[in-house]
């Protein structure tokens, strides 16, 4: 629209569809087309060309590293260019493998997206099409219905009972109702009541509105550009940044001291900034993102395969932690295909009539398309047209009911139909015999029995009533002084082995935790059938009397919740979470979303409404705990995975680099020249770079893991400290038995420091023997070759250029013997650690 115009809300809906050339009808497919060109995808994201170079630029974003390319372009302009241009060449390289290694991983997560994506239904050329969100674009006309997200900033064309959740734009808790209609110009943002907003969901009611603006330009698009919103942080994403800082502030202290050492032993400057740059590089983790994205994105690969989703990578940890799992009955416990009982009257006998009410009520209604509305209509069918259909409120999660109005022949009805309690609210007579109508009171108590009985049963009890009405339209507010007529008794069947799932989730470490809006008897039934322990039940009306603090004691010892109202979902989950457990929560409906944005894993399935979709971590392509259960254990493998490269960068590669550090103030010339320090550094992250592909033990699988920063710490003094010790041995046999030269020295030290920080790493990989637990075959390739240039490249004419020299056959067996022994105490001292330390 033209910025000059007033704004949208404040225009007639004919003036806005003009503004943008559209019309009730929608765009035709070339227009739309045109448009997707012109404004461009619907989404906050950069474009790919764009995100691509970034994820370049980052590999070289380290300060160190941009400072040792400065000073090596110094070197450049000093005429010390050979040096230089191999510093700059690793640093290159180096630069380019990480590049190479999060792009691939970058593109996995965007394939895996496209599986998942959340659609708008749109009108083109007058006829409804289901189309990604980010292919909306401004004069687009969207068909909403209870569930799905809004796609854009929209003005409303036509609504019936439209209420929008805008929470995450406004703040307010309660839904918001929006209509047709013309408003100032002055309207704040929650007095729009004829704007809906990209961001915000329906909650009830049905519309059609045409889109204003996409992307950036919509409100939420300037809130996030202005806060540049993202994702809280898991707790594995914690850990990283800690131990990153850690070791960055280790390292600075370490390279100013051995700077202004090698500087009072009268050494080049420029040389000896250069080798304590090159050090912080051996000693900087630089790796640590390009590992945890390959690794995490190789997970959500392998998890794929396994019909599981992964949207948000950095969830996979949270998933493999998940100690708590928390889902709904339906579906997951039992086989999630609802069948009709039985239709019965007040006086609980079987009703044709209570069956034939429930199927005109399901076959006229045309708003949240509930499961259960397809199953009563295929159960029996009717002749119905006699019946005209006048109006509709639809089913909301609030009042949990869908009433209908007809007119047949000479009499209005609304038919309502919905859960029991709810519908029984709404009731202030009962039909105890065809024209035998009494006050419901007198009757409430064993209409209530009657439903605990079927409950008890397993069935699930939905009421249907009825009231003359003679208005031509209604609204919610008329949903009373209704006419109770019976019930519909409804049976989910247990899932088959579903007791052998469960037990399987158990013996993982995960306590699963049934929320149901059903009844209590409903879940007691549930728990008896599938051959679980009974367990206290805690209800909706209990829950709400407990504090937060004894309701964070009670979910401990509780399994099952029943009688559950959305909104407790949440406060559950959340004090889950404050009793200390890593809560996961499966959900696909409405009225999940908020749990759904509690837990710490969240998860929903392919069918799902788009709002519960949009919120999860994880979608299962299946509504299977078994699928389930396979991602939890991908995603340990790849948190355990994702461990081992902490553990080798703590222990061979800083213990070489200490120790390096500290012979640097010993001897009179340096170790190795900063190109020989990085070209170490090279050699030893290429093993680790095929971590992901790893073989895990079963152990590391069995129960979830947390990130734990003092056992990282503990790993690293030890076994960085048995480096230091073997490095100094390798520091004494090259100068006190060999009597190397300087550059014997440091082709011998780049020797023993590349082989045994590639050897450790077959050690540190796993808790058993290196002879019982098999290394996966990429890391034995990578490692048998890193071991194999580094025993070539001082007999090749590189050599020279790299400031090397040949050694004797004598220096190769010492040192050969040195990097034996060093992978025999590393074993043995593994076996120890592991025995007196826990993790």
């Amino acid at each position: 629209m033209n910025p000059q115009n007033p704004p949208f809300w404040s225009l007639p809906a004919d003036r806005v569809l003009q503004e943008l050339h559209s019309s009730a009808q929608g765009l035709s497919v070339r227009d739309a087309n045109q448009r997707l060109i012109k404004y461009g995808a619907n989404s906050f994201k950069q474009q790919r060309k764009s995100s691509a170079i970034r994820l370049l630029l980052n590999q070289f974003k380290s300060p160190i590293v941009l400072i040792l390319m400065f000073a090596a372009a110094l070197s450049i302009f000093l005429n010390d260019r050979t040096d230089a241009l191999i510093i700059l060449a690793i640093v290159l390289i180096s630069g380019l493998l990480g590049f190479w290694q999060e792009r691939g991983a970058t593109d996995v997560v965007e394939k895996l997206l496209a599986l998942v994506q959340v659609k708008a239904t749109v009108l083109r050329q007058g006829e409804t099409r289901e189309i990604p969100h980010e292919d909306v674009v401004p004069g687009d006309v969207v068909v909403l219905a209870a569930g799905d997200s809004i796609p854009g900033d929209c003005l409303v064309l036509e609504s019936k009972d439209l209420s929008v959740n805008e929470a995450t734009l406004t703040g307010e808790t309660y839904p918001a109702d929006k209509m047709s209609g013309v408003l100032s110009e002055a309207a704040g943002l929650s007095e729009r009541t004829n704007t809906l907003y990209m961001g915000t969901h329906v909650i009830s009611g049905s519309a059609k509105a045409v889109v204003v603006n996409t992307g950036k330009q919509t409100e939420f698009g300037k809130v996030s550009e202005r806060l540049k919103l993202r994702s809280p942080e898991t707790e594995f994403e914690r850990g990283l940044s800690k131990f990153g800082y850690f070791l960055m502030e280790v390292t600075l202290i370490l390279v100013v001291l051995i700077f202004v050492a090698n500087v009072y032993l009268k050494r080049p400057v420029l040389e000896s900034f250069m080798f304590s740059l090159a050090l912080a590089v051996g000693l900087t983790p630089q790796l640590l993102p390009a590992i945890v994205s390959v690794n995490l994105a190789r997970g959500a690969k392998q998890m794929a395969k396994k019909q599981v989703i992964v949207k948000r990578l950095a969830a996979i940890e949270n998933f493999g932690s998940m100690n708590v799992f928390c889902t709904d009955k339906t579906g997951t416990l039992t086989e999630g295909e609802v069948k009709i009982h039985a239709a019965i009257d007040a006086e609980g006998k079987d009703s044709n009539r209570v069956l034939f009410y429930a199927y005109l009520n399901a076959a006229s209604e045309s708003g949240y398309a509930n499961p259960i509305d397809v199953v009563i209509r295929q159960h029996q069918t009717f002749d119905i047209s006699s019946y005209q259909k006048l109006d509709e409120v639809p089913y909301d999660f609030h009042r949990k009911l869908l009433s209908i109005l007809f007119a047949n022949e000479n009499t209005q009805l609304i038919i309502t139909k919905g859960a029991l309690k709810n519908v029984l609210n709404a009731c202030a007579t009962v039909e105890i015999a065809p024209n035998r109508i009494i006050d419901i009171n007198s009757d409430r108590q064993k209409l209530l029995q009657q439903a605990e009985d079927l409950g008890s049963k397993g069935f699930r009890i939905l009421g249907v009533a009825y009231r003359v009405f003679d208005k031509a339209s209604f609204s919610k507010v008329d949903e009373t002084d209704m006419t109770f007529l019976g019930y519909l008794a409804l049976f989910d069947p247990p899932k088959v082995g579903i007791a052998d799932t469960l037990k399987e989730l158990e013996d993982l470490g995960v306590t699963p935790k049934m929320i149901t809006g059903d009844s209590r008897a409903v879940a007691i039934s549930i728990i008896r059938q599938i051959g679980l322990p009974e367990t206290d039940v805690l209800t909706g009306s209990q829950l709400r009397q407990l504090s937060d603090e004894a309701l964070m004691h009670r979910v401990q010892t509780t399994n099952v919740f029943a009688e559950v109202e959305p909104n407790q979902k949440e406060r559950i989950i959340i004090a889950l979470k404050k009793a200390g457990n890593v809560v996961g929560y499966m959900g696909d409906g409405i009225n999940d979303a908020s749990a759904l944005h509690a837990a710490d894993v969240s998860i929903s399935v392919e069918s799902a409404v788009d709002v519960a979709k949009e919120a999860a971590d994880i979608v299962l392509m299946q509504k299977d705990l078994n699928v389930l259960i396979n991602g939890v254990k991908e995603g340990r493998v790849t948190f355990a995975n994702t461990l081992k490269y902490v553990f080798m960068a703590t222990s061979a590669n800083f213990g070489n680099m200490f120790s390096m550090a500290g012979i640097s103030l010993v001897i009179p010339f340096l170790p190795l020249l900063p190109s020989q320090i990085l070209l170490t550094n090279l050699l030893t992250d290429f093993p680790e770079m095929t971590i992901a592909t790893d073989r895990v033990d079963r152990e590391l699988v069995s129960k979830p893991r947390r990130m734990d920063i003092k056992f990282i710490r503990n790993f690293m003094v030890v076994f960085g400290l048995l480096s230091s010790v073997f490095d100094y041995l390798t520091f004494g046999a090259l100068l006190l038995l060999l009597h190397a030269q300087p550059e014997q020295f440091r082709t011998g030290w780049f020797m023993e420091s590349t082989i045994s920080a590639s050897m450790v790493v077959l050690v540190v990989r796993t808790r058993q023997s290196i002879w019982h637990s098999k290394p996966g075959k990429y890391l034995f390739w990578a490692t048998l070759l890193t071991v194999s240039v580094a025993l070539i490249i001082p007999f090749t004419p590189l050599a020279g250029l790299l400031g090397f020299r040949a050694l004797p056959l004598h220096f190769v067996l010492v040192l050969g013997a040195i990097v034996a022994l060093y992978v025999i105490a590393a074993e043995a001292a593994k076996h120890v650690f592991y025995q007196r330390v826990k993790f």
